[in-house]
């Protein structure tokens, strides 16, 4: 384009500040990440740099001026594109016309605080590590889809998790790399006199301060809390900086952040719950800087402020194990709560029995579970058979009552739909599915379009998928192996036999020993036989951190990464490196099969198999978490008889057997049994199945709509509800 006619058109109706102002608008709002035409715009601007900045559109917009950036969008013809994206922010922002405002009205004027200690929105905001703060991400996005009055609580790491690299021989190390935070879409936030919002927290040892971001997430507004402030320590500026990094201390230190902190942030900035939501127990300590304020506020009993916080507060437990809850001494307790038990005007011993299955027991640690659960008038879990596991667990606390009578529900976990929902898939959607089916994901009807859907259609978008996984694996692969510094003929050998029209499993999450990921491999000659079938070949996608402390699963994932050197599964397992909400993305997007092998019961709910289905991939699951209530025979594949052993060797070895049955009678046939066409219809059938049982019930709308009914309307003054 001529300069005369891009200065006449930039200095027309849409100017230079006009397209800049309206990309960075739309870039501080995460709404973006699940709008794929605006994903499109983002990407399409730079598609190279797009990637390399891990699709933040914060850091591709810095690369411009006004003036280039402009100029890049009359090259493209995107300013009718730029326009649109604007005005749809505009109007959804704006719409009160939502779910909530006709069922969750009373929470208008006083919304939910929903406290969770990571969050998983976007892998361009790493403040996440796995399946707990992608489900938060999820709730808020959900919220924010919804209409639900909602603030998020959390803290924000400056290192994020990890980063994940496999060295020559299949180790894990992990590097931390501090995030840039002006290229994050964070804002300082402001108290109402318009100053910044600032919290302190005294403890026994000295004063703690933080600092407050601001994150729009669509109708949502996230509210992040950051240690790296003058005033404090050199060791508490980097409380905040690593994901459950750190002993113990650094631990507590952080929960009274996020707890009292986070209470401490919300009353400054003049936000008034109406519930409190604490997800998992590292928010626990908000209920007791909520009683105190209660107390200050109306000079009423500490008795009498604690039962008015309960019955404004929900508590959600997500771990099925006593180990994994958190636990500090006496003296960590009395450290670092100290000063606010002080002005709770209660003893240490009383204050260390709100966290004591048995209160007068003074070598009990106090368990942020205990207090979590204490403290709410409302408790759930987050699958069915969790909510069983729970009450046995905790039904201590509640010695006159029988198991069943345990006062811990359940609302089984879901995911956001149009965050993991493929483009292409949404598309079919769009062309098969009722009008406005995406305002109705949390129903069942919606979905039941689904049948009408032309087979080789399905089956067709389905592969266009799997190739587009194939695509991402063989750049990522490529990238590991000149990382390791292998010969670039070593790195193309495992592909030589990778076909994307072969079976493809897919396994995806934290490495913890308990989720088993080398289940899988117990019998490896077996397994070789059912990869290697000449007629049926199979083929397995790997990915997964392991904690920096979890030596076991590290050894998992060398056992695995290093099968890439055994001739019998060169091209046939693959492991990919760094697992984030894209790697997730691709994989759920575009398998066949997904495999979830933990131990029952110790699956609390899991979602990633919950993702799959949206995009017609079938889940192979032990019968634990979501699946024991989701499988029904038609609509993917279990493993096993949804029992264990009482010794895990045996039921180890059991589910090994039963997993590589399912695999050689079950989903290898099933999958290979093609018509005249080509088409595996058995298989279509039972996606179509998948599709229209599984993703209304497993959506996180469907999950919000429940919170909303049970809990947050009730603890605000409306009409009670039972889980």
């Amino acid at each position: 384009m001529e300069r005369s006619a891009f200065d006449a058109l930039c200095h027309g109706e849409e100017g230079i500040a006009a397209v800049y102002e309206k990309c960075w608008a739309i870039a501080r709002n995460l709404w973006w990440s699940w709008q794929p035409d605006v994903v499109r715009l983002f990407r399409d601007i730079d598609p190279v740099r797009w990637r390399e900045v891990d699709h933040n559109p914060i850091a591709l917009l810095r690369e411009y001026t006004p003036e280039t950036l402009s100029y890049r969008a009359s090259e493209l013809v995107l300013h009718s594109r730029i326009n649109h994206a604007y005005r749809r922010l505009q109007e959804y922002l704006t719409n009160t016309h939502t779910w909530a405002h006709t069922h969750a009205g009373v929470l208008g004027s006083k919304p939910v605080a929903y406290f969770s200690a990571e969050f998983g929105l976007h892998e361009s905001l790493p403040i996440y590590s796995g399946g707990l703060g992608v489900l938060s991400g999820d709730h808020v996005k959900s919220s924010s889809g919804l209409g639900v009055p909602l603030v998020g609580i959390g803290l924000f790491y400056s290192h994020g998790y990890f980063k994940q690299r496999l060295d020559p021989s299949g180790y894990q190390a992990e590097e931390y790399i501090e995030s840039r935070v002006d290229n994050l879409p964070l804002t300082p936030a402001c108290t109402p006199d318009g100053q910044a919002c600032t919290v302190r927290l005294q403890t026994r040892s000295g004063e703690l301060l933080a600092k407050v971001w601001k994150v729009n997430v669509g109708r949502v507004v996230l509210y992040l809390l950051d240690s790296n402030v003058e005033g404090n320590k050199p060791e508490d500026r980097e409380l905040t900086s690593r994901l459950y990094g750190g002993d113990e201390r650094t631990r507590i230190r952080q929960e009274l952040l996020l707890g009292v902190g986070g209470v401490r942030a919300l009353n400054a900035m003049g936000i008034d719950p109406g519930a409190y939501h604490l997800n998992e127990g590292h928010s626990a300590f908000a209920t007791l800087e909520a009683i105190r304020l209660r107390r200050e506020e109306d000079g009423i009993s500490f008795e009498d402020a604690m039962r008015d916080v309960s019955n404004a507060t929900l508590f959600t437990t997500h771990t099925p194990v006593p180990a994994g809850h958190d636990r500090f001494s006496n003296e960590l307790i009395e450290e670092h709560l100290g000063p606010l038990r002080d002005a709770l005007q209660i003893s240490h011993d009383h204050l260390m029995s709100l966290g004591r299955v048995c209160p007068d027991n003074h070598s009990e640690p106090f368990c942020m579970t205990v207090l979590g659960l204490k403290a709410s008038r409302r408790a759930n879990a987050v699958s069915q058979l969790h909510g069983h596991i729970s009450r046995r667990m905790w039904r201590a606390l509640w010695p006159q009552r029988e198991e069943v009578a345990i006062p811990i529900g359940h609302i089984t976990n879901g995911v956001h739909v149009e965050s993991w929902l493929a483009e292409q898939m949404q598309q079919l959607y769009d062309r098969n599915f009722p009008v406005n089916w995406k305002s109705q994901m949390g129903e069942p009807h919606c979905w039941q379009s689904i049948h009408n859907v032309d087979p080789g259609e399905l089956w067709e978008t389905h592969n266009t998928l799997k190739n587009l996984l194939f695509a991402f694996v063989r750049r990522r692969i490529a990238k590991q192996n000149e990382q390791r510094g292998e010969q670039a003929e070593n790195s193309e050998a495992p592909f030589r036999n990778c076909n994307p029209s072969i079976l493809t499993i897919g396994f995806g999450r934290r490495f913890a020993t308990y989720k088993r990921a080398n289940l899988l491999f117990r019998d490896l000659d077996r397994l070789a036989a059912i990869a290697n079938d000449p007629q049926r070949p199979v083929q397995f996608l790997f990915a997964g951190k392991a904690h920096p402390k979890d030596e076991p699963g590290k050894r998992f994932i060398q056992e695995i990464a290093n099968l890439r050197q055994d001739p019998r599964f060169v091209g046939k397992v693959h492991y990919i490196e760094d697992y984030d909400i894209n790697v997730c993305r691709h994989m759920v997007q575009g398998v066949d099969v997904w495999l979830n092998n933990p131990r029952r019961p110790l699956e609390a709910s899991g979602t990633s198999g919950q993702k799959v289905i949206l995009n017609g991939g079938l889940n192979l699951s032990i019968l634990d978490g979501w699946w024991a209530e989701a499988y029904d025979g038609s609509n993917g594949f279990a493993i096993g008889k949804g029992t264990s052993h009482v010794e895990d060797r045996i039921t180890d070895d059991r589910d090994a057997q039963y997993l590589y049955e399912a695999l050689e009678r079950e989903v290898v046939p099933l999958y290979y049994d093609r018509d005249k066409d080509g088409l595996p219809r058995a298989w279509i059938n039972r996606m179509c199945n998948s599709i229209s049982t599984l993703a209304w019930r497993f959506s996180s709308h469907r999950m919000v709509m429940d919170y909303a009914r049970v809990a947050y309307v009730p603890a605000s003054g409306g009409v009670s509800c039972s889980f």
